[in-house]
This record gives C-alpha cells, sequence and structure tokens, in this order.
C-alpha cells in the first residue's frame, strides 16, 4: 500500500522559508570570510545556480580553514626553536651577512619574504640532487632507505598498494624488525583506495602508520578540502627527499590513457633535512597526538655541499600562502628569464599579473603544461589562461610526450623550487604543501636545461593558431574558468 506525503501550505511555507535563511546566513557568511571577491562571486553563484547541490558543495569545499587553524604550531617544541633561529636569521639576512655570493644576493627578496610567512629557516652546507624522473627517484629512495640506521619517516599523499608500494614495504618491515622506527603519513583522500588490510599488515609489522585528517561522516564536512598534498621522507635526520612524486606504478611506467608520468624530486643531505623533519614531526603531532623532541630526530651533521637552501611549507596551519608568495616573488624579481612548470595552471590575480608583467618588461617567461591531463574540467580551465598569456609575450609550450606533473620554477640561473605544491587556487590555498627553494647558480643551470630537454618534447602554442580554435572549445574553457577559484 502506497503512502502519500502531503504537505500543508503551512509546512512548505516554513520549509522554503527555512532553505532561504540558510541560503542567506551561508552566502552572509562567504562574504564575511573577505576572500578575494571573484571567488565570493563565484561561490555566490555555484548557491543561487544550484541551490540544494550547491549548498553540499560548500559544505564540502568551500570553508575557509586557514582562519581557524587545522593545527596549531605554537606551542611545539620544535616549531618555537625553528621561529627562533628564523628571525634571528632575519637579522643576519639585514646586516647582509647572511649571503656571500653577489648573485644569490640579488634573490635576498625572496629569502627573507619565506623567512617571514614561513620561518622557512635559511640552510647551509647543503648536497642537492635533482632526480628527473620517476626511475631515478625510486632508485635513489630505495638505495637509502636500505641503509637507515635509528628512524624512516615518511609521509605522502598517494602510497598506492601496487609494485613499487610494495617494493618500499617489504623494506620498511625489514628495518622495522630490525628496530629501526618507521613511522608514515598518508593522506586519507590520497589513500582511500587502500582497504584496512594495508594498514593492518604495516602495523603487524612493528611500523606507525596514520592517515591525515580522516574523512568519516559526519566529520568530513570540512575535511575533503584540506589534504596534505606534501611528499616527504627523512632518513635518520641526515638524508632526505622532496618533491612531486607519489609512489604509484604509473610514476615508473606511465599510465595507458596518458603515456609516461613526467615528474621530478629533490635528493638533500645536509641541514635543510632538519627543516623537512620539523614539518614531518609537526602533522605526526596532528595525527598522533604525539610530540617527538629527542635529540636523535635532530642529529649534528657536517656540511654536505655548498648549496643554499629553504624548505617552505604552506597550508591551512599557516597565516599566509607562503609557496604562493614564494613564487610571486621569484616571478616578480626575474631579471632574465622564469621557467615554470605545472600540470594545472590556473595562477590567482596576482600571480596572473605578475607573470604578464615580468614577460611585457622583456623577461622571458616561458610556461609548461601538459597536452593532456588527468583532470579533463581542470585543464579546460587551464587553457583559458593561454590567450592573453600569449598577448603579454609569454611563451607556452603543450608537453607531449605524456603527462606532464613536474611542479617546477627556475629564474635568471640563481634560484629554482621543486616541490609538491601546483601552479593554482587549491595548492595556494587549500592543501598542505611543501617546497624547497633552493639558491645555487649550478642547481638552477641544471633545472633551466631540464626544462629546455623538455621544451622538445613539447609543442609550442602561437597565437594566430591558437584563436582559430572552435567557439565550442572556447566556451568550454571560459565556462571552467568561472570555477578556477573552486578548483
Amino acid at each position: 500500500m502506497e503512502t502519500t506525503v502531503i504537505f500543508t501550505p503551512l509546512v512548505k511555507t516554513l520549509l522554503v522559508s527555512a532553505y532561504l535563511i540558510t541560503m542567506l546566513v551561508i552566502i552572509v557568511v562567504i562574504m564575511l570570510e573577505n576572500r578575494n571577491p571573484l571567488k565570493t562571486i563565484s561561490w555566490v553563484i555555484v548557491l543561487l545556480t544550484v541551490p540544494v547541490i550547491g549548498v553540499v558543495i560548500y559544505i564540502f569545499f568551500g570553508q575557509n580553514w586557514r582562519k581557524e587553524k587545522i593545527i596549531a604550531r605554537k606551542g611545539l617544541k620544535n616549531h618555537d626553536l625553528f621561529a627562533s633561529i628564523s628571525h634571528s636569521q632575519m637579522k643576519e639576512l639585514s646586516d647582509s651577512n647572511l649571503l656571500l655570493n653577489t648573485g644569490i644576493y640579488t634573490k635576498r627578496n625572496i629569502i627573507r619574504l619565506l623567512l617571514n610567512n614561513a620561518n622557512a629557516i635559511v640552510t647551509h652546507g647543503n648536497h642537492v640532487k635533482i632526480l628527473n624522473n620517476g626511475d631515478n627517484t625510486f632508485r635513489a629512495i630505495i638505495s637509502e632507505l636500505n641503509k637507515a640506521k635509528k628512524f624512516i619517516h615518511i609521509q605522502y599523499y598517494i602510497f598506492d598498494d601496487d609494485t613499487i608500494g610494495n617494493t618500499i614495504i617489504d623494506i620498511l618491515k625489514k628495518k622495522a624488525e630490525s628496530g629501526v622506527e618507521v613511522r608514515i603519513i598518508i593522506d586519507d583522500v590520497g589513500g582511500w583506495q587502500l582497504k584496512k588490510s594495508f594498514f593492518h599488515k604495516l602495523r603487524d609489522s612493528g611500523i606507525e602508520v596514520e592517515s591525515f585528517l580522516k574523512v568519516r561522516f559526519p566529520m568530513f564536512t570540512s575535511k575533503v578540502n584540506y589534504r596534505n598534498h606534501r611528499k616527504i621522507i627523512v632518513i635518520d635526520g641526515t638524508i632526505g627527499f622532496i618533491g612531486g612524486i607519489n609512489i604509484a606504478d604509473r610514476y615508473l611506467n606511465g599510465d595507458e590513457s596518458y603515456g609516461i608520468w613526467r615528474d621530478m624530486h629533490l635528493r638533500i643531505k645536509g641541514d635543510a633535512v632538519l627543516a623537512m623533519q620539523e614539518i614531518f614531526l609537526i602533522d605526526w603531532y596532528f595525527v598522533k597526538q604525539e610530540e617527538l623532541t629527542d635529540s636523535k630526530y635532530f642529529p649534528a651533521v657536517d656540511p654536505a655541499g655548498d648549496k643554499l637552501v629553504q624548505i617552505v611549507p604552506s597550508g591551512p596551519d599557516s597565516d599566509w600562502p607562503a609557496i604562493m608568495m614564494g613564487y610571486l616573488q621569484t616571478i616578480s624579481s626575474a631579471m632574465k628569464y622564469v621557467y615554470l612548470a605545472t600540470p594545472y595552471f590556473m595562477p590567482n590575480d596576482s600571480v596572473l599579473m605578475a607573470i604578464k608583467t615580468a614577460a611585457m618588461g622583456g623577461v622571458d617567461v616561458r610556461i609548461m603544461i601538459p597536452e593532456k591531463s588527468d583532470a579533463h574540467f581542470t585543464h579546460m580551465c587551464s587553457r583559458s589562461y593561454i590567450k592573453e598569456l600569449l598577448l603579454a609575450g609569454v611563451k607556452v609550450y603543450f608537453y607531449q610526450k605524456g603527462f606532464l606533473h613536474s611542479k617546477l620554477i627556475v629564474a635568471d640561473d640563481l634560484v629554482l623550487s621543486i616541490g609538491s605544491a601546483n601552479m593554482d587556487f587549491r595548492s595556494f590555498e587549500h592543501n598542505f604543501e611543501v617546497n624547497a627553494f633552493i639558491y645555487d647558480e649550478q642547481k638552477a643551470t641544471d633545472a633551466r636545461n631540464i626544462f629546455l630537454d623538455d621544451v622538445n618534447d613539447s609543442r609550442q602554442i602561437f597565437y594566430d593558431i591558437w584563436i582559430g580554435r572552435s567557439k565550442c572549445m572556447k566556451f568550454k574553457e571560459s565556462f571552467a574558468r568561472l570555477f578556477s577559484p573552486l578548483l
């Protein structure tokens, strides 16, 4: 027997009134956050055009937690120590004693900025190796993991239960059984495909593993949007890996749909590893409520090289979008050239204007994005920026050999940055990211040459041809751009 639910006029009026009040409250809340007007308008449009779905999307993805501090660093011993060091380095930099290389000294404003906005200490005596693809990266990681004596700390957005993932897990199991402390953090969204048995087999082997910012009803409404996109490995406090390569077979063998996954990573030996350690241990405290302060986690290390490095974290745990500001300063201070590689190009207004201003001012600005992307809607949005870049004199390249996943910026043969941050709103504002900023002529030149090698596997986009795209394609790109602050 079917039952029909009949709403009286009074009930209908109350339901409509309640919904309208909810909509009004959400819109007012969005406005009071004083975000970028474009982003505010985008959310209001979403709420008005798809009201029911729009409210759900905002609850999941729209709340601004930067001001709420998902992770509070203040009061943690390690962080307070690093903050004290950064403040003293600010004075040294002001007194012009920190930088001896006259070329690097011209980039001191970038260094000062990152000291100010992220307490990113300046580390000396580092050896840095650019790992130019997945094969080189995993070979280096496996080699160093096998040498671990005291502890291994690993933090990844994606850690797949596949061939390379299990190769690394087997090493970690053996190390844990021999008494090496092994701790792993995997982002809960990035690791959604992992089964509970994956975590059980790690814990049964003596490995401590935690998910970052677990997404579980009813508490997941504000957590889907703020993901830990960092890739960090710290071994015995002396060797570290950082970059854009996740632990997954596709970084080695490619993908049937996209071909090779083109990406970059760094192997660092020296004091910069201790800064990476601090970031891991703060995140470990968040997931485990365990503050690790033993001196063994911060060993004194002899100089391993002569590279100047800042390890820069950014995310909802910081007052400022530090990496974005670092990119902005790098672009703005470029005198000769600035080259950028990114899988997703959706810059905010400030970064976009800096790029166009640099190009129009005579700086050789080149941007590389993939020809094919793993995110179609996002790729359409990226394409919407190309016309104005070309008009400003920016050289734009579509990488064709596979899927370009590299995150690189290099300028003037003096400064480069490689890390986890894409050039988009999500990396700039929502995700927990980490990049290494390196000030060194040799490494910057190496990075520039790698970029130019990738140009050989790319096609350059020219204005006269680009404007000949179909009206349908132009509409898709423009429509996608409306949602760029939300992607």
